[in-house]
């Protein structure tokens, strides 16, 4: 059981971690999109509290970059095996019962068949042509926790956790690349999608003194 317990624990860590550096990175690299989610942030939260769970069906914009940030790098790039029950042609290909499969979500979310400029970073996307579109395994084209009974089990606490973690850094905080040239965003090997290169930034708070308490 402590076993399972540390196992769990640490995959919804690394991962959950994973996505948050990419978010910022991301936000980073293109301070239009930063700029304008924190203004959202500004507009529903004010600059006087931390943002809470009650905010955060207000925060459409915040959720594109999410579910934008999920498309461009999954935290699983491949799903966990899974087994053929019976023979089947999948995309003109006999898949004979029985041969283990895995599914390559990163190039689902890449293929230009589906997503228009699929390389480029656009949460407003989401806003529009692919308003619909979620990431709980409804919609094929963007599956990053998996789909159908194997979907993954923390989806549920990893999206609020990411929501809210991600909301209170950009707008508690200024970033700033210390390089005038944009972050690395180049992958690493891996179970996990990390970032290859450690997120260095330059760090100010953007509230008001009493709403860090002891922590600025």
């Amino acid at each position: 059981m402590t076993k399972n317990i540390i196992a769990i624990y640490g995959a919804a860590t690394d991962t959950t971690t994973a996505t948050l550096t990419w978010a910022l990175a991301l936000l980073v690299n293109h301070p239009v999109v930063l700029r304008q989610a924190q203004q959202e942030l500004q507009s529903h939260v004010g600059r006087d509290r931390k943002v809470e769970d009650s905010d955060m069906n207000h925060l459409v914009y915040l959720q594109a970059i999410i579910k934008e940030t999920m498309r461009l790098y999954p935290a699983a790039p491949l799903s966990v095996p899974h087994e053929s029950t019976e023979d089947c042609i999948v995309g003109g290909y006999t898949i004979p019962r029985g041969t283990r499969l895995l599914v390559n979500i990163w190039k689902i979310h890449h293929d230009p068949q589906i997503w228009a400029a699929p390389f480029e970073f656009r949460p407003e996307r989401f806003l529009t042509s692919n308003k619909e579109i979620d990431v709980k395994g409804r919609h094929f084209e963007l599956i990053p926790f998996g789909s159908g009974r194997r979907i993954c089990l923390g989806m549920s606490f990893a999206l609020e956790a990411v929501q809210l973690i991600l909301a209170n850094i950009i707008h508690g905080f200024e970033f700033q690349n210390p390089s005038n040239d944009q972050i690395d965003m180049t992958e690493s090997p891996g179970l996990v999608n990390h970032l290859a290169t450690p997120l260095e930034l330059l760090v100010a708070p953007r509230l008001l003194p009493y709403v860090y308490g002891d922590v600025v």
